[in-house]
């Protein structure tokens, strides 16, 4: 898989920053302190998206697990991983009514949908990351033959980083329910990028998702921090809640 070259942080650095003069100590409670932070941000927003919770999560597990099958170094893995956790950030400025729609997405309601990673690179871009995180969430739909959004980049145009969140992303959808959907399964999701394989998605990438699932027995974990169902039910009724009070005011 060719392309994007992933510079390598210092030992002693945080988001691209190195930190000097730090112990050791110091240092890893102040990246752990700064990983923790991304997880809250992605906790933000999975209770505006309830339906997909803990997608961002899984996404960056299999993200992770890819980076693994590449044997690319622990500091590129941890960041691929941290792209996976921020992949769909650009989802909190969607309205909880189009997030959450039973039925098929109307052409506005879609072409709001399709502004997240544009919207996530946004927020992402003034961060010094040491790694195209930003740029790897602005391209995670994409596709290899250029049907993809929000550029249609193809090919070599997208990013290694972005190759692997949209095999990531895509298998995980699939295997998870939605609100327009029950879950397809893993053999389905798998059997979809083998069949894009090539077209959508990247070669490498999908052959190294089909090895951790058929192969190595890659499993989904669940990740604590995840929202729970009864968790989601009492955000999905608090924002019903407030859509109402909302319309009563006006």
């Amino acid at each position: 898989m060719n392309g994007c070259r992933m510079t390598d942080a210092s030992p002693c650095s945080v988001g691209g920053k190195r930190i000097e003069g730090q112990p050791g100590q110091a240092c890893h409670d102040f990246r752990k302190m700064f990983e923790e932070a991304i997880q809250v941000i992605t906790l933000m927003v999975e209770m505006r998206d309830c339906h997909t919770a803990g997608h961002q999560q899984r996404v960056a597990q299999l993200a992770g697990a890819l980076a693994e099958e590449f044997h690319l170094s622990k500091d590129r893995v941890s960041r691929i991983h941290m792209a996976g956790l921020l992949h769909d950030i650009g989802k909190i400025v969607v309205p909880i009514e189009i997030l959450g729609k039973p039925g098929r997405l109307n052409e506005i309601e879609s072409a709001i949908i399709r502004t997240h990673p544009s919207v996530g690179y946004e927020m992402l871009k003034q961060i010094d990351f040491a790694a195209p995180i930003a740029e790897a969430v602005l391209q995670h739909h994409e596709r290899m033959d250029g049907s993809g959004y929000p550029a249609g980049l193809a090919g070599e145009g997208i990013l290694p980083e972005a190759k692997i969140l949209a095999v990531a992303d895509v298998v995980e959808a699939m295997c998870s329910h939605r609100p327009y959907r029950p879950a397809l399964g893993v053999d389905r999701a798998l059997m979809e990028i083998e069949a894009q394989k090539g077209v959508l998605y990247d070669n490498d990438v999908v052959d190294a998702c089909l090895t951790l699932f058929r192969s190595r027995g890659f499993t989904f974990q669940a990740q604590p921090g995840t929202i729970r169902p009864q968790a989601e039910e009492r955000v999905l009724v608090s924002a019903k809640s407030g859509s109402r009070a909302r319309t009563a005011a006006k």
